[in-house]
């Protein structure tokens, strides 16, 4: 479904758009469903949300630079329904550490999609390999003691 729409800007880096409600009830999935959002070519996957009572969606600075487009900016927007899969792709080590606790591991497995994107962003985001291994004794605790984040 495609509408004509402003990304909207609401501090230096938190820009979104918001979705017409008409084209939320159309997708038929409630009020907050799982969506690929397709700007100037450009496609990412992401969730609608309601702020302030209006369906939003986000457009992060990656997104942004792969769509060529700036806060303020007037766009054609495509939007669908993404009812594919949504997997985590968890590096080795971080695998290893989750297999080594069955706890950690069914904590992890029982997790939505963004909190073990969470997790692996962590992990995926030091800098040193001795920040890494911490990030990954903190998760894994967590994990163990039934906590997502």
């Amino acid at each position: 479904m495609r509408f004509r729409t402003t990304i909207l800007q609401g501090d230096k880096t938190a820009t979104g758009i918001r979705v017409p409600d008409e084209i939320v009830e159309a997708l038929g999935s409630g009020r907050r469903p799982a969506v690929t959002v397709t700007i100037n070519g450009f496609t990412y996957r992401s969730t609608i949300a309601v702020l302030g009572g209006a369906y939003m969606v986000g457009v992060s600075a990656e997104n942004r630079a792969g769509a060529g487009v700036a806060g303020g900016d007037e766009v054609d927007v495509d939007i669908e329904l993404d009812t594919a899969p949504r997997e985590v792709s968890v590096p080795d080590d971080f695998a290893a550490a989750l297999d080594a606790s069955p706890r950690a591991r069914a904590t992890f497995d029982g997790l939505s999609y963004s909190n073990k994107s969470w997790h692996v962003l962590q992990v995926t985001g030091a800098k040193t390999d001795e920040t890494r291994q911490r990030r990954i004794t903190k998760s894994v605790n967590m994990l163990e003691q039934g906590h997502a984040r």
